[in-house]
């Protein structure tokens, strides 16, 4: 099927095909002929299957065909991080401008004067993280009683996030009487019962998750020792000469001391994560994009959102504990039709959550062995020789510092020896002096009862006479 059977205006088929698209996803050839119809819908579908534009082109389709009231939103688009709305709101206002309609983001961690700026000067679809949205709505700046299209972007990683009281205050704030879609990743109970509240009779649409995830992206699995994921990591880098590189770590500090280690070794690299200011996180990002940064060390919150072209290569550093945002990291790379590659780099303790993966795909990842870093290969022969290897370094090390290495190892040795008989003729030495005082009269409490008149005392013993100066 091509765009032209959708049912969309020239203006909208122009800008699709500026874009480079020749053919819509299957999400966006099920959902957009439904919105269009008028339908609400419960959609699942991963990241990276162009859902965005399923839902952005019917939304700028039926918008089009009337003006506004005024000022304030008729759509509101809700999303749970800055970088998708961010995402979510370029989208948008390519298609928007095509029609003379206007679109505009809010979201938190920068000032909020700008973004009233905005709003006054009218919107017609507005997209918005849940906290700021209810800033603005409070301080009445916003008015949501004119909303004909409510969309939820990411409705389970906005429920993850704790949004669930947010959620429920801006629908409170809504008219009844509106269309509403729902996308969502996984359908999870409270998904399900949040889709109750809110839609009518939706249309539920499913894309395989497996198909999403597959298709375009080489998947591989290194079995490495926690101690070793870095060195491996670099060696991966640098042999491979990867360009760009996103590696997600599962905490902030993760995030920021695999970042240092890695500009150590003269790797260019930033961290991205929900402890950076909005205005830091744009440029790290700009700077990613443009080449300035080789390897972003990131937390899930770059894991839904990001949109960056060409990115060849995804890094699991530690791995993820829910399979479905396995699918959403590695769904940073093949986009577009590109191909791309996700290593996944797994720890003895990590074996279950890849197990899980597994489950969820439905398929065994292919296990890939890196000599000497990887768990049961060799150690490579420009490692150090160490007395006892086995490895193949054993033969082509060189013989001088072979025997630097033994002379090191007999001297070892020879020290400890004799620190063990001195500590033996130590412990005879107590034993004879314990048996001496044993044998001789009853000791006072303190000091020795046996002491030569004129003697210094012991601490706590009778004083004797003091002794003059010398």
């Amino acid at each position: 099927m091509s765009f032209d059977r959708l049912g969309l205006r020239a203006e909208l088929l122009k800008a699709i095909s500026d874009k480079g698209y020749a053919q819509p996803t299957p999400i966006q050839e099920r959902a957009v002929p439904v919105i269009l119809e008028g339908q609400d819908i419960l959609a699942r579908a991963q990241t990276g299957t162009g859902k965005t534009d399923a839902f952005a082109l019917p939304l700028v389709e039926i918008l089009g065909q009337k003006k506004g009231y005024g000022r304030h939103p008729r759509a509101l688009v809700l999303a749970p991080t800055r970088e998708l709305a961010l995402q979510v709101g370029e989208c948008i206002k390519g298609y928007a401008r095509r029609v003379s309609l206007r679109c505009t983001v809010v979201y938190g961690g920068v000032g909020i004067h700008p973004q009233i700026t905005r709003l006054k000067r009218g919107v017609d679809i507005l997209v918005a993280t849940p906290g700021r949205l209810l800033d603005l709505a409070i301080q009445r700046h916003v008015k949501l009683m004119d909303i004909e299209f409510l969309v939820f972007d990411e409705a389970d990683r906005m429920l993850d996030l704790g949004f669930s009281q947010e959620i429920s205050q801006i629908l409170e704030l809504l008219p009844e009487e509106r269309r509403t879609m729902l996308f969502s990743a996984t359908y999870t109970p409270e998904i399900r019962e949040l889709a109750s509240r809110m839609l009518t009779n939706p249309a539920q649409i499913e894309v395989s998750p497996e198909k999403a995830a597959a298709d375009a992206v080489d998947q591989r699995v290194h079995t490495v020792d926690k101690s070793n994921k870095r060195a491996l990591l670099v060696h991966l880098i640098t042999k491979g000469r990867w360009s760009r590189v996103l590696a997600f770590c599962r905490t902030k500090h993760g995030a920021n001391k695999l970042r240092d280690k890695l500009m150590e070794r003269g790797i260019p690299s930033a961290a991205l994560h929900g402890n950076m200011s909005q205005s830091v996180r744009n440029r790290t990002l700009q700077e990613f994009k443009e080449g300035g940064i080789q390897v972003l060390t990131a937390t899930d919150v770059a894991a839904r959102g990001l949109d960056i072209s060409g990115l060849p290569c995804v890094v699991n550093y530690d791995m993820p504990k829910i399979p479905e945002d396995y699918v959403h990291r590695i769904g940073r790379t093949g986009r577009a039709g590109e191909k791309g590659l996700a290593i996944s780099l797994v720890g003895a303790e990590e074996v279950p959550f890849l197990e899980a993966i597994e489950a969820f795909l439905k398929r065994k990842l292919p296990v890939a062995h890196v000599d000497g870093y990887t768990q049961g290969h060799e150690v490579p022969d420009f490692v150090l020789y160490r007395p006892g290897s086995t490895g193949g370094g054993k033969k082509k090390v060189d013989k001088e510092l072979k025997e630097i290495v033994e002379k090191r190892k007999t001297a070892k040795q020879e020290s400890r020896s004799r620190k063990a008989k001195s500590s033996g003729s130590g412990k005879k030495a107590a034993t004879k002096t314990k048996t001496r005082t044993g044998s001789g009269k009853a000791n006072s409490p303190r000091g020795n009862g046996n002491a030569k008149p004129g003697s210094r005392p012991s601490r706590g013993g009778k004083p004797g006479k003091p002794k003059g100066r010398r």
